[in-house]
């Protein structure tokens, strides 16, 4: 079966634009990376105003000083378990862009990790699998020590009209 999505470019073809700062973070056993110029702050959990008819992995909004801010759980947008919120579950408030418009969105987050200064060297592509699975929003796989760390492109991750819509209600983008 041929792979028939787009993939972001490859840390093969395009190193020097995945090198740079990432914040990492886990959820469950499996830490991921955004590219720290992407996150806008880090913010404690907080209470969440639910949003009626939002999609599943769409918590609500917060009110973060004075901006509506759309929530978004990575852990169902994953396709992954919901756990307890702890002491350690946080909020990463980050910039999107669509198209010529960029607004903010915060994500939940099991952990905040630790910002590296990953090298194009330490950053393989992609995996590309059998067209069954999507991975056109992983930018590329950090290697860290022993350890993979997948690198978002958060842009692709959090792209859909909702939040779009929801981040408009608050007036005309940053």
């Amino acid at each position: 079966m041929a792979n028939t999505t787009t993939s972001p470019p490859q840390a093969g073809s395009d190193r020097q634009s995945l090198a740079g700062k990432y914040l990492t973070f886990t959820l469950g056993a499996e830490e991921f990376g955004l590219q720290i110029l992407k996150v806008r702050e880090i913010i404690g959990y907080m209470d969440i105003t639910a949003v009626p008819r939002a999609p599943h992995d769409v918590r609500g909004v917060i009110n973060l000083r004075g901006q509506v801010v759309p929530i978004v759980d990575m852990r169902a947008r994953f396709g992954m378990a919901p756990i307890e919120v702890t002491d350690q579950t946080c909020i990463i408030v980050v910039e999107v862009k669509a198209g010529r418009q960029s607004f903010h969105t915060g994500i939940i987050v099991d952990r905040v990790c630790e910002v590296l200064d990953i090298e194009d060297k330490d950053i393989e592509p992609t995996p590309q699998f059998d067209g069954s699975v999507d991975t056109s929003f992983i930018l590329g796989m950090g290697k860290i020590g022993g350890a993979v760390k997948i690198l978002l492109d958060i842009d692709q991750v959090l792209h859909t009209q909702e939040l779009e819509h929801l981040a408009a209600q608050d007036g005309p983008g940053l």
